[in-house]
Formats: structure tokens, C-alpha cells, sequence
């Protein structure tokens, strides 16, 4: 037996007892922060390469605020209702960055902060999701609360049903779908040191028993809309509870956008539809095919596209495809446009490499995306497969009719991170790995929006611990980030104060 192949099964085997471990309740380590291990650091793997950036702020319009969501850009994964991954303030500028992460043997993905600039996230291992409370600063806990467990097969690390999408709403609740199809309205305490059941709305009645709710978020006139596995589209009255449900009989495993017209964005396996609410009941107001292969493309949870929409200023909307080589897709969102809805379709990657499951980032008429191709779950990131690289930026162009290619990164493997961008400086923020031996050494890197050059890469973490799976990178209101990793939580913030330059 070769020395390599060794040391593969002893890689997979701590990633089959970091799995087991997951078992175990969430709050088994004790009161104290304790770090996420690391893998042994291979000999040559640099912590931090580039150079601290300066920033250069990029001016976009922004979303309207949702009247029933958190203060932008804190309120869900996808930071605002247009789910455009944007933040208006500062991220790392890489001036010797400080790493800290808090060990939860489940992964705390999608994060919120309340209105006093705390964490609200939902920590979700292999049966159990817990709505944590924690300190921006030092991770400490602060309150949990025990959500129902989660209805998971074959499909352990690529299903997000049960927790993996939740938002904060105006009153700083978190509003959570749970493994037992319902969704909990989730409240602080008087004080804010601990979490009460505010309302739980049952759907067991509308739903398939075998179906799983993935995403619910408020529209703008108020009620909750919810979607499933098996293509139900809900509306739920937040007084009475009522709720009026549409089966698209299409798969949908990714959350949706709303906008301040009223509409519903929501991408199944087969096409993009456009939903509005008609006396509190869910009706296809539009609906468009897109181009699709048929198969789930490795680093894709589906059969179709991996996009949650994103609404983009000017009256557009966005996914990409699931065609080879697959395409960005910009529509037209209105209820009714003149000539073609698509205004354009650009490939994007190489044929035979590329495929995406994470959200495009929107600012203006700029759009990115990355390449996950290759992608197989934690245990072949052990194993050693590697992911295409790529990432992309595509322009809509200033009169509206076509789009282009403004830069092409061809070097950079971004597996499966949700990448997002500072608005303040500049910078868009990717999770990016190397693999040297049997090691995975995974960077927080940033690159320049305008030229998708590297600025910087920071180490933040070695081993199975700190793959990101999914989760996305989250920015908050001091300019820290934080990645959602399998091991729990990790920090990575500037040693000094950041200044934004105004150019």
C-alpha cells in the first residue's frame, strides 16, 4: 500500500469521526470559545500572500429596504430581499489580519446581527440545527435555542431544508423553516440574553409529508412565503396563519428574491418564474425556460440552476443555467415588458467545467460568479478532488441590450463558497483552496472588482474543519468577515481600524 493512499484513509476516517462527532448535541463543549483544529500545516504553504488593499469604493444603487426584514445588509444570506450579496460597508482590507473561530462540530452558515450589532446564525449539523447567539468579537455564546431536527438522507452536506436558510425580520426575530415543515418565529428575550417561541406556523396540512420546506422570507406586503422541495409556493397570513398554497411540480432547492413591486423570484430545476400575490395566493405571472444538461454537474445539488435569483437595479433578474458550457442569464423582472424577456445569456467557464450552486453577487449592472465545478462534498475534498477554477464577471450593457465579459479570473478554485462584495472598498471576498499532499489549506482571498486581480489571501484554516460547503463568506458592520465552515465558525478581522478612502 502506498504512503499515499494511507494517508488518504486516515484523512477519510477523521472525516467519518468529525461526522459522528457531529452527532453529539451542539452544545456538548464546554462554556468557553474553543478553536476549530487544525491539520497538520504541510512545509511551504504560506499563511498570507499579496499586500494590504486600498480601498476604492464602487457606487451601485441599492435595494429599497424591506419594510419586514432587518436593516439591510444583516438580515439574511444574501444580505437584502434582491438577494444581490452586496454590502454597503468595509470588509478586511488585509492589513495583518487576526483569524479566531469557534468550534461547534456543525456548521454556522447563514449569518444575521441584530440591532445591536450581535451574530444571530443557525448552526446546523447532520440531525440537529440550533439558532445561536453569539458575540461578534470573541464568539462567546450568548443564548441558543433547540430547533426540531432535520429530515436528511444520501445527501447529507447539499441539502439546506431545515435551517440552512432563515432571516432576522423588523422586530429582530428569526424566522425559521424547521425539519418538521413547520417555521418558527423566533424572539429575544426582554433583555436579549436568551431566544422565546413567538409564533410556529404548522404546514403539515399543505404539505406532502415526504416534502421539505428550503426558504421562506417575507413579501412586501407582508406575508411569509415559503417554498419546498417538491415545488409547493406558499404565502402564509402572519395573523390568522392562513395559508394559500401553488405546486409548480418542480424541484426548487435553493431560496428565492422578492422586490418592492411585489414580485417573487423563484428558480426551479426546469425554469425561472416570476410569482406575484393575488388576494394572499401565490399565481405565475411569468414564467421562462432555461437551457439545461439535464444532470447534476458535480458541484451542484441539482439537476438545473444552482442560483438563488438575484434582482438587479434597472429591472432586471438573474440565475445561470445548467447548460455546457453553462451561462449567466439576465431577464427582465416586470410583470409585462415589451419584446424579449432574456436580454442576454453569456457562457461562462470551460465546456465540460463549469457549474455553479452559489448566488451571483449584483452591483449596478455588474454581475460574479463562480465556478464549483469539481466539487464533490467533504469526504472527496479529503480524498483529494480537485475543483475547476474560475471566476467571472458579466456586465449588462448600458443600453440594456446584450451583456459582456468585464474580467475573467482562470487561475483561482473557489469550491463552494457564496462569494460576496464590499461596496466600500472594492474588494470581492471568495473562499479559495490549496492542496498540498493530503492537506487542504483554505484562504479567505480578495480580489479587485475591476480587474479580478488578487489584492491579497489570508490562511484561515487547514483540514476538513474549514471547508466551507457551501456556506457563504458574511461581512459585518465593523468590516469583519466571517465564514460559515463544517467545524463551526471562524473570524478573520484587520489588526487595525479601516479607513475608507472616497475617490
Amino acid at each position: 500500500m502506498t504512503s499515499w493512499v494511507r494517508s488518504a484513509r486516515r484523512a477519510a476516517a477523521g472525516a467519518c469521526l468529525l461526522l459522528v462527532a457531529a452527532l453529539a448535541p451542539v452544545d456538548a463543549a464546554p462554556a468557553g470559545v474553543l478553536p476549530i483544529p487544525d491539520d497538520p500545516l504541510p512545509p511551504g504553504t504560506p499563511s498570507y500572500v499579496g499586500a494590504p488593499a486600498v480601498p476604492r469604493p464602487v457606487r451601485a444603487p441599492r435595494p429599497p429596504q424591506h419594510p419586514f426584514l432587518a436593516p439591510d445588509p444583516g438580515n439574511n444570506i444574501h444580505d437584502d430581499a434582491w438577494m444581490t450579496d452586496a454590502y454597503p460597508g468595509p470588509g478586511p482590507l488585509g492589513v495583518s489580519p487576526a483569524v479566531t473561530s469557534r468550534l461547534e462540530v456543525a456548521e454556522c452558515a447563514s449569518l444575521t446581527f441584530d440591532r445591536r450589532g450581535r451574530i444571530e446564525t443557525v448552526c446546523v449539523g447532520p440531525t440537529t440545527p440550533t439558532l445561536k447567539l453569539l458575540d461578534p468579537v470573541t464568539l462567546r455564546q450568548l443564548a441558543s435555542y433547540r430547533l426540531p431536527n432535520r429530515r436528511i438522507g444520501l445527501n447529507l452536506f447539499s441539502d439546506f431544508s431545515g435551517g440552512g436558510y432563515f432571516y432576522l425580520d423588523h422586530r429582530d426575530r428569526a424566522v425559521v423553516p424547521t425539519g418538521n415543515n413547520h417555521v418558527r418565529v423566533v424572539a429575544q428575550n426582554a433583555a436579549g440574553t436568551g431566544f422565546v417561541l413567538d409564533r410556529d406556523y404548522d404546514l403539515t396540512r399543505v404539505m406532502d409529508r415526504q416534502d421539505k420546506i428550503v426558504s421562506v422570507l417575507p413579501a412586501w406586503s407582508g406575508e411569509l412565503v415559503f417554498v419546498t422541495e417538491r415545488g409547493l409556493v406558499g404565502a402564509i397570513e402572519p395573523g390568522s396563519g392562513r395559508t394559500r398554497v401553488l405546486p409548480l411540480d418542480e424541484t426548487i432547492t435553493n431560496s428565492f428574491a422578492v422586490d418592492e413591486t411585489g414580485g417573487i423570484y423563484v428558480v426551479t430545476t426546469a425554469a425561472l418564474y416570476r410569482l406575484d400575490l393575488a388576494d394572499g395566493t401565490p399565481r405565475v405571472t411569468w414564467r421562462e425556460a432555461y437551457r439545461n444538461v439535464g444532470t447534476t454537474k458535480p458541484g451542484q445539488t441539482s439537476p438545473g440552476s444552482g442560483t438563488t435569483p438575484t434582482v438587479m437595479a434597472g429591472g432586471y433578474v438573474a440565475i445561470t443555467d445548467n447548460a455546457d458550457p453553462m451561462n449567466v442569464v439576465v431577464y427582465r423582472r416586470g410583470a409585462r415588458v415589451a419584446g424579449n424577456r432574456e436580454v442576454c445569456s453569456v457562457p461562462v467557464f470551460a465546456a465540460g467545467a463549469s457549474a455553479t450552486d452559489n448566488s451571483l453577487i449584483a452591483a449596478g449592472r455588474a454581475l460574479v460568479v463562480t465556478n464549483n465545478f469539481g466539487y464533490r462534498g467533504p469526504v472527496g475534498s479529503v480524498l483529494g478532488s480537485i475543483t475547476a477554477p474560475g471566476i467571472t464577471r458579466v456586465d449588462v450593457d448600458a443600453d440594456g441590450r446584450g451583456c459582456h465579459v468585464v474580467w475573467a479570473n482562470d487561475d483561482e478554485r473557489s469550491p463552494s463558497a457564496v462569494p460576496k462584495l464590499s461596496l466600500a472598498n472594492g474588494l470581492v471576498y471568495v473562499v479559495t483552496r490549496d492542496r498540498r499532499g493530503i492537506v487542504d489549506s483554505w484562504y479567505l482571498t480578495a480580489l479587485d472588482f475591476r480587474t479580478g486581480e488578487v489584492v491579497f489571501e489570508q490562511r484561515y484554516g487547514t483540514g476538513l474543519g474549514h471547508n466551507v460547503n457551501y456556506a457563504p463568506i458574511s461581512l459585518g458592520p465593523d468590516g469583519t468577515a466571517y465564514v460559515g465552515v463544517l467545524g463551526g465558525l471562524v473570524r478573520i478581522a484587520d489588526r487595525v481600524e479601516q479607513r475608507v478612502r472616497r475617490d
